[in-house]
């Protein structure tokens, strides 16, 4: 039996599931998803959508974060520029005092309206990721139901066969021709 960590590295290479992702999940675990992924078509594009996605989440958490880190070392310049400033200020006559001071409040409130916006913004990321997460559960569910309702229509199917097949023994023995031609043709019919 392969290992864990050999059975991640599989799921990495071959369908992109990142170690990280994998690493609750057992040996045992990761053996069967890998049975699962390799067997059904389906799973294995659920999990690639869900790939993309979250990959999709990750570049654009990672631009708000340097859009975030951008911001605020521009702050801490400004900051630095401040005080400065303010040591500067008693050579400045009111007037340019005034002046100057109100530049400076308006470059804080931009600076804070833009740190408020990079804020919504990963609140809003937040809240897709824990939507796409529901989603997966709620998908995952459904293709379970779907594999039993699959499963339950494929045996009433079967048992529908067998029963034609019974009664179409049954019809065979009697003796007119007609009925045993017409018969057989319906029996092949209904073998495909």
């Amino acid at each position: 039996m392969r290992s864990k960590s050999e059975l991640q590295t599989i799921l990495k290479e071959k369908y992109a599931i990142n170690k990280n992702i994998s690493q609750p999940l057992s040996a045992e675990d990761c053996e069967r998803l890998l049975i699962l992924l390799g067997q059904d078509q389906s799973a294995a594009k659920l999990v690639d959508s869900f790939i993309d996605k979250n990959s999709d989440l990750s570049q654009r958490n990672r631009r708000f974060g340097q859009q975030r880190g951008q911001a605020q070392k521009k702050l801490e310049r400004l900051q630095v520029e401040y005080a400065e400033l303010e040591q500067s200020i008693n050579t400045l006559s009111p007037k340019q005092l005034l002046e100057e001071r109100e530049r400076l409040l308006k470059q804080n409130l931009e600076l804070n309206t833009r740190v408020s916006d990079l804020a919504d913004k990963n609140k809003s990321l937040d809240l897709k990721t824990q939507q796409l997460s529901s989603d997966k559960d709620e998908l995952v569910e459904a293709n379970t139901q779907l594999k039993k309702d699959n499963k339950a229509l494929k045996n009433i199917v079967d048992r529908i066969k067998l029963q034609l097949a019974q009664d179409t023994q049954a019809l065979l023995q009697y003796e007119d021709s007609e009925i045993r031609k017409a018969m057989i043709r319906l029996f092949r019919w209904t073998l495909g």
